[in-house]
């Protein structure tokens, strides 16, 4: 979890080592090599910084899954629990064998950094291609870690990149400012829908690729498109509105939403 203080159980120590079968989905652990540690909950701040990058990754074009303090096991004497896991991730109950190609941490107050070179370099001694830190802490930035190589660290208005598990460079920033995700998460979604950028869409015939363009992005998201909301569409033909309304769809909760932006 964000900036939660991890630390090995004083009271589960000494009867080790564990294994990852011992421990069950909703348990407050994390195993390194066969020693628990205590995780316990999360800050509002990590957490919202969390659910931030959360969008941004799963949006991005290339990746199929993003977990949320997914529980991966490469052996059975290490479990471990990054904050926003990227990679395939099987839709069934238990803990996910192997580790994800790129894993997220979000330090806080209270982060345990002992613990946390340790997590960073079982993760990549287990196949875990890129390890991104994001502190929270002080000047914002966030540590790069990869096999073999040194700490990077970037800064924001530096990008970040994942070649071969992201499609899309990654601004700093939009890990955590919900503003600057927003406009990530618009361009992610309209090249899921085969457009490179917003002048794509103009080029398709501005008003009606517009329309099209809103009812492809509330479709990829999961969100039903009534016929109302079709209607709606093809009633409006202000472009500055539909322009509008094409931002929203990447971040509303319902399509109702779009629907009473287009009424009112």
């Amino acid at each position: 979890m964000p900036g939660r203080p991890c630390e090995a159980a004083p009271q589960l120590r000494s009867p080790g080592p564990f294994t990852a079968d011992n421990l069950r989905p909703g348990d407050s652990y994390e195993l390194s090599h066969g020693h628990p540690i205590l995780c316990l909950p999360t800050g509002g701040r990590g957490a919202k910084a969390a659910s931030v990058g959360d969008g941004v990754l799963a949006s991005d074009p290339a990746v199929q899954d993003v977990g949320v303090d997914t529980g991966f096991s490469p052996s059975s004497d290490i479990l471990r629990a990054p904050d926003l896991a990227v990679g395939k991730i099987p839709d069934e109950p238990g803990w996910v064998h192997g580790v994800p190609p790129l894993a997220v941490e979000y330090a806080d107050t209270g982060q345990d950094e002992a613990d946390l070179p340790v997590k960073i370099q079982e993760l990549l001694a287990a196949g875990t291609r890129y390890v991104w830190v994001v502190r929270l802490t002080g000047p914002r930035r966030v540590e790069i870690h990869q096999p073999g190589q040194g700490l990077r660290i970037a800064h924001p208005g530096e990008q970040l990149e994942a070649p071969g598990v992201l499609a899309n460079p990654v601004p700093v920033e939009a890990l955590y400012d919900r503003k600057t995700s927003r406009e990530v998460i618009f361009r992610n979604l309209l090249q899921r829908q085969g457009y490179g950028s917003l002048e794509d869409v103009r080029a398709e015939g501005e008003i009606e690729g517009l329309r099209k363009a809103v009812v492809m992005i509330l479709t990829a998201r999961g969100l039903t498109v009534t016929d109302d909301l079709k209607t709606a569409l093809a009633n409006s033909s202000d472009l500055e509105i539909l322009e509008a309304i094409l931002r929203q769809a990447a971040t509303v909760s319902s399509a109702a939403e779009i629907l009473a932006a287009l009424q009112g």
